[in-house]
C-alpha cells in the first residue's frame, strides 16, 4: 500500500511541474494549493531534495523547483524514495535477508511476476503523464 507520504510527494511534484515559471515556488504556496500541512510537506521535500529530485533554496525568493523535465521523473522513482521499497511481499525487498524457503516456495514465481508488473506500471508513468492525464498502456 502506498502511504500518504508517497501520495503527497507525487502531488508536490505535479504541482511544481504545472507551474509555468522557472522560479522557485515557496512551500507555503504548494501547501495551500494542495491543502496539505506545510510542516508535513517539509519532511517530504527534504527527502526529495536529498535525492536530487528538487532544488530548494531558503530566504526571500526561495522555494523549490524540479531538477529535471517532468517527463524525466518516473513515478516509481519518487515512490521508492518515499516508501523505501515497492516490493509486493517482504521476501522480494532488497533490504531483507533471503528467505530460507526460497528454493521450495511454490508461490515465489507468482510474487516475482506480480512484483514485476507493479514495478513496470509505476516506472512507465512519468510526472508529465500525470500532469497531462495520459497513463500509458504497457500491459
Amino acid at each position: 500500500m502506498i502511504s500518504t507520504k508517497g501520495r503527497y510527494a507525487l502531488r508536490v511534484m505535479i504541482d511544481l511541474a504545472t507551474q509555468a515559471s522557472d522560479d522557485y515556488i515557496p512551500l507555503k504556496e504548494i501547501a495551500e494549493r494542495q491543502e496539505i500541512s506545510e510542516k508535513y510537506l517539509q519532511q517530504i521535500v527534504k527527502l526529495l531534495v536529498e535525492h536530487h529530485m528538487l532544488i530548494g533554496i531558503s530566504g526571500k525568493g526561495g522555494g523549490y523547483k524540479l531538477t529535471r523535465r517532468p517527463e524525466d521523473y518516473p513515478v516509481g522513482e519518487i515512490l521508492e524514495i518515499m516508501e523505501g521499497t515497492l516490493a509486493v511481499v517482504a521476501c522480494l525487498a532488497s533490504e531483507t535477508s533471503p528467505c530460507e524457503r526460497r528454493s521450495q516456495c511454490n508461490t515465489l514465481p507468482m510474487w516475482k511476476k506480480f512484483d514485476q508488473i507493479v514495478h513496470n506500471f509505476f516506472f512507465h508513468i512519468s510526472i508529465a503523464d500525470l500532469v497531462n492525464g495520459t497513463i500509458p498502456d504497457f500491459l
